[in-house]
């Protein structure tokens, strides 16, 4: 009697034409040498089952790239859509760089240089905007948050495997209170060192110029259609205002060197 197939497991040579040649010609060692050959050289029946579970692991493994492709995506899109900041000390980081680039473009306009300082000016024009985009238009930080368990939940129903958020330890009133000093510091040090780099670069057009004022870019320019997409107008332009002062500035490093 012949033995059911079990998953992952081979077929058995006597279920093969093989195996039928080896009990009619006994002699002929059929059915013993296939075996110890195949012990041999480790080849398995193409058909066997044993077959199908590696490819079936090799779409469970892709899955879970495309599982993680998601979840990068949704991550992604949550960066670009931004959040509304709730305490005064959270309005600091959007709002320097609208004061860097408006110092930047007044000492540029005091030293003559005009096309340099309407870049500059630009530039914390378009950060105007976006900060106050995400004061009325981006969602709290709770929102977002419960915007992304609800899509990962919606995966999860469809058969796709997300991970799942782990929980995090609600900080202290004395943490939240040291770790908003301690930003607050970081972001007055990042204030001067910003207007004086504003005002001593780019000193001319170079390959290095370019590549600075390109990565910061790069975000902003992402930053628009997806603005456009959620319907959020003021976002959409301050980013691409923040794009175009870029820009300008490059062309003012170009047209006005400093020496």
């Amino acid at each position: 009697m012949a033995r059911a197939w079990q998953p992952c497991q081979e077929i058995p040579l006597e279920q093969m034409s093989g195996g039928v040649l080896a009990r009619r010609w006994p002699h002929l060692g059929i059915g013993a040498l296939a075996p110890r050959r195949a012990a041999a050289s480790g080849w398995r029946q193409p058909g066997s089952l044993a077959h199908s579970c590696r490819l079936g692991d090799n779409a469970g493994m892709a899955r879970d790239d495309v599982s993680g492709d998601r979840l990068l995506r949704l991550v992604l899109m949550s960066v670009l859509d931004g959040a509304r900041p709730s305490g005064t000390l959270e309005w600091v980081s959007p709002v320097i760089p609208v004061v860097t680039q408006a110092a930047v473009g007044a000492g540029h306009w005091a030293s003559g240089r005009r096309q340099r300082a309407l870049a500059a000016w630009a530039s914390a024009a378009g950060f105007g905007l976006v900060a106050w985009g995400l004061g009325t238009e981006a969602p709290t930080r709770a929102e977002a948050q419960k915007n992304i368990e609800q899509q990962k939940d919606l995966w999860r129903e469809r058969g796709i495997e997300v991970p799942a958020t782990a929980g995090t330890q609600t900080p202290t009133a004395r943490q939240r209170s040291r770790y908003a000093l301690i930003h607050l510091a970081f972001s007055v040090v990042g204030l001067v060192f910003g207007v004086r780099s504003g005002l001593r670069n780019p000193r001319r057009l170079t390959v290095l110029a370019i590549a600075g004022e390109a990565w910061p870019a790069v975000f902003y320019v992402l930053r628009v259609p997806r603005a456009v997409q959620r319907r959020r107008p003021r976002i959409a332009a301050g980013s691409a205002l923040v794009v175009a002062g870029a820009v300008a500035r490059l062309r003012a490093a170009s047209a006005e060197p400093l020496r």
